[in-house]
Order: C-alpha cells, then structure tokens, then sequence
C-alpha cells in the first residue's frame, strides 16, 4: 500500500488532470447511462495508473557505478567523476534527469538530462571536480528522476552508494640535497652507536602489536609508564621523522593562505621527497594520539592522505609530541616544521639532538603572515623566532627561517648544512 501510494503521488499535473477528468466522466456516464462516455472514462482512468506502473517497475531496474579518475588529486587540481546508468529491464526509460550529490566545496551539484534509454542500454556522464581545500570528500549518492514519454508520472531513485576523494596539500618537488651518512638511521652502525651510548631512551622503543614479549625492557616500562621493547639490529635504510606543529596558537592566517597551509604542504613535499630517495617516514604532531597505525607502513600515499585531513588543534606546547620523541628515541633524521615558537619550548626541542642525528627546523615567520595581530604582539613575536632560532642552531639544528611568500623550493638547499642555518627576506624571495 505504502509503495502505490508513493508511486500514486508521482503524478504530475498532466497525469493528476486526466486521472481527475477520467472519474468525472465515469460518473457522468453512470449517471446518464451513456456506454461510450464510459469507454473514455476507462481510457482516461488507465492512462496516467499504467504510466505510473512503468514508471514505477523501471525505477528499479537501473543499475548506477561511479568511478574517479584519479581518486587522489592536489589542491586545485581536477578529476573526472564517470557515471555509468544500466537499464537492466525489458522496457526502454523514458526521461531521465541525474543529479549526482556534492559536497559544497567540490562546487554545484551536475546535472544530466538523458532522453530514453533502450531496454539493457547503458549511458554514460562525464564531469570534472576540484578543491580549493584539502580534505577526504564523499561524492553521491546519486539520485535519478525519471518520467513516462507522456509526462503523466516523475519519479525518484536516489542509489545508496558514493565514493570517496582525497584532496592532498600542494607538493612542491624539491631539489635533492645530500643529508649526510651520520643523518640517516637504522642499520647496525647505528644500533651499535646506540647501545654505546648506555641511554635506555635510544635503545629501546614503544611495544607495537606483534612484537615477542621477551623483549619487554622492564626498567623502561616502568619509568615510562607503557611497554617498552629493545631494538634489534635494523636493515640498513635511512629514517625520517616529520614534526608538524598543529597548535591554533602557533599559526596565523585563514583558509588556503594561512601559514598552517604552507606548513602542512612543506611537510608532504619535504615527506615526498625523502620517500622517493628511499626513507622510512613517521609523522608526528603536538598531539599525543598516533595518526597512523603502528602496523600501517608510511608511504607516499599514506602520507598525504593523512595530511589530507589534518587540522589544527587546541595544544598549548608541543611536549606530547617531545614526550613520544623521548620513548621511541630520533631514529635518523628528525624534521619539524614549526609555527610561532617561544624559548622555553625552543630549548626542549633543542634537546631532541643527541650523538650524530641530524635535525632540521623549518620556522614559519607567522609574523609576516597577513593576518598576523598588532604591530608589538608581532615585534615581541619576531624577538623570540631570533630567539628560537639562535637557541636551536646552538644545539645543532639546521634552521630555515621562512617569511610570508617564501617557496619551499628555494631554501631547502640550505638543510644541507652548507652555507650553515639561513632565511630569506620577504625582499629576497624569488619570483
């Protein structure tokens, strides 16, 4: 009942008018006792109610697949969304209209209109997509509203599946720079390095999933607080770790101009670039929860699919993130690109350099940024980023001071160490 009762109110006003003018004449007819009146009642009665049968039978014998191409783009850059309608019944459709659901950041919603598709006749839409702004989207469900060749009935079939897009941040290719043998980890070198340096910290990690419990190192547990396991000698491949500073506090700027945009573009640039030299990668940020599974290899993929849906958050310092640092040990080189930095935090991160790793800090000058606040909050804000940067090339980080409208690009050849820690002025940024 629910379903001719639904299928009823897809009448339009066409099919309402004769269904309307059919009962009326069915009723003159039996009231003045005239046959053929009532013949055209029928016909007028019959119509619009087999209009909506068809309408209502074909419906359900479309068949819809969406597919991406590719499903992973950049900011900015396009895909192509196909749609593919199979009428899988014994009756041709009659009109159709396909609207395909977007989110408001991929643009408007498409629109197709198909005149008739033959019985097991398949048609085919094609429309492109792109975003101003990173993130995972769901594109669907699809809906397809249909009517008869006499435009009696309209009905809608809205299909339940959708697929997903990923809008990763800009990666800028990046020229490559020797980083020295003594800045890349694993490797019996350096377990051995290690394990004569006599520290529990660098020579024990954080327990993963699967690891034999015989290797449990007690004493670190207990100071720690969680499973603790010895490292073993490694394959000989050079690591990375990505620090991403995430906190609110720490950027200026809104939307695709923010400092915390560049910053998360520089991390996947600076990520794509090692991968593709052949370093292992772990990303973390000022956030004590891990953003990928222990278990789940860091790939280029991986990578910028996490940084797709990384936001800002409400940390105060980064010392969850130094803390983490601390229990796994810096494992070859260490990369932070950092935002507005105070001392007091500087000098704990200056700490994370131990024995021969190498570490790289990328100090966004949020003080250029255009949204940046008052003219002393942003002089007082200068004095500790020189600050900051003095205390951490003390320690023996390579530090890279980047203004509003600097490329990546431009001073990475400096985290080479020749030509020592470095900046460009706003003046001085290539065009």
């Amino acid at each position: 009942m629910s379903d001719l009762r639904a299928a009823l109110s897809g009448l339009t006003t066409r099919g309402r008018c004769l269904l309307s003018a059919g009962v009326a004449l069915a009723l003159s007819a039996l009231l003045l006792g005239q046959r053929d009146l009532l013949r055209a009642a029928v016909f007028l009665l019959v119509l619009p109610l087999a209009a909506v049968a068809v309408v209502a039978r074909t419906r359900y014998r479309l068949a819809c697949t969406r597919s991406l191409a590719p499903g992973r783009v950049e900011v900015g850059r396009s895909a192509d969304v196909r749609l593919r309608l199979d009428n899988v019944s014994r009756l041709p459709s009659g009109v159709l209209l396909m609207e395909d659901a977007l989110p408001y950041a991929l643009g408007a919603r498409p629109r197709f209109v198909l005149d008739r598709i033959e019985p097991q006749g398949v048609r085919e839409a094609v429309y492109p997509v792109s975003a101003q702004v990173r993130g995972h989207y769901r594109i669907g469900p699809l809906s397809v509203r249909m009517a008869d060749p006499f435009g009696l009935c309209e009905l809608a079939r809205s299909f339940a599946s959708s697929d997903g897009l990923v809008v990763t941040p800009v990666v800028c290719p990046l020229p490559p720079i020797p980083l020295g043998g003594d800045w890349a980890g694993g490797g019996e070198t350096s377990s051995r390095a290690m394990s004569s340096a006599g520290s529990e910290d660098m020579t024990t990690r954080e327990y993963r999933h699967g690891d034999d419990l015989r290797k449990v190192h007690w004493r670190s547990t207990a100071r720690v607080g969680e499973l603790m396991v010895r490292r073993e000698e490694q394959p000989m491949r050079s690591r990375a770790t990505l620090l991403l500073d995430t906190r609110g506090r720490a950027h200026r700027g809104d939307g695709p101009g923010s400092s915390f945009e560049w910053s998360v573009s520089a991390v996947a640039s600076i990520g794509v670039a090692l991968a593709g030299a052949g370093y292992g990668l772990a990303l973390l940020t000022d956030d004590d929860r891990p953003l990928v599974p222990a278990d789940v290899p860091l790939s280029e993929g991986v990578l910028l699919d996490t940084l797709a849906g990384i936001e800002l958050g409400s940390g105060a310092d980064l010392e969850p993130a130094l803390l983490r640092l601390r229990r796994r040990g810096v494992d070859g080189v260490l990369i932070a690109v950092l935002g507005e930095l105070d001392a007091a935090t500087a000098e704990r991160l200056a700490r994370m350099r131990q024995g021969s790793n190498g570490c790289i800090a990328v100090l966004v000058d949020t003080t250029t940024w255009a949204a940046a606040p008052g003219r002393l909050r942003a002089a007082a804000s200068g004095r500790e980023r020189v600050d900051a940067a003095a205390i951490l090339t003390a320690a023996g980080w390579r530090v890279l001071r980047v203004p509003y409208g600097t490329s990546l690009a431009s001073v990475w050849p400096l985290a080479s160490g020749r030509g020592g820690s470095g900046s460009l002025r706003p003046q001085e940024v290539p065009a």
